[in-house]
């Protein structure tokens, strides 16, 4: 575990690429084929970016996003964490940060899709489960 340290949680329009990469590998969501350069433009395109920075060792611990027209509805994407950074409060100093910015821009239909296994981290700060829906994602190569 990595020693108690201030998490500084800011939200940007641009950032090191190999970092938010390595913050991906930590999610289990990088493709080793991708770019980290192609994440410039996923970072500007979001509508909020967040990172989690630690000051001491100059590096992202944690990011999360947001994708939204800016008017109504909202998706937090790829909240994660560094494994070392765990259980101190940063998921939801990014998930706060995000939401804080979508509430003030008039955005308050947020939704997500939640990890097996994290509904206990997502609940207290306001999520339910949508009863009666499913979430669904497109394969274009099944079709």
């Amino acid at each position: 575990m990595i020693e108690q340290r201030a998490i500084d949680v800011r939200l940007v329009s641009v950032w090191d690429g190999d970092m938010i990469a390595d913050l991906y590998r930590a999610g289990g969501w990088w493709n080793e084929e991708w770019d980290p350069a192609g994440l410039r433009a996923l970072i500007a395109g979001s509508f909020a970016f967040a990172v989690a920075i630690d000051p001491a060792a100059k590096k992202a611990v944690g990011m999360g996003r947001v994708i939204s027209d800016g008017v109504s509805d909202a998706y937090i994407q790829d909240l994660v964490v560094l494994p070392g950074y765990r259980g101190r409060g940063i998921g939801t100093m990014i998930l706060s940060t995000l939401l804080d910015h979508c509430k003030f821009a008039g955005v308050t239909w947020v939704a997500l899709v939640a990890e097996p296994g994290t509904e206990a981290f997502y609940t207290p700060l306001g999520f339910r489960r949508m009863e009666g829906h499913t979430p669904m994602r497109w394969y274009p190569d099944e079709r």
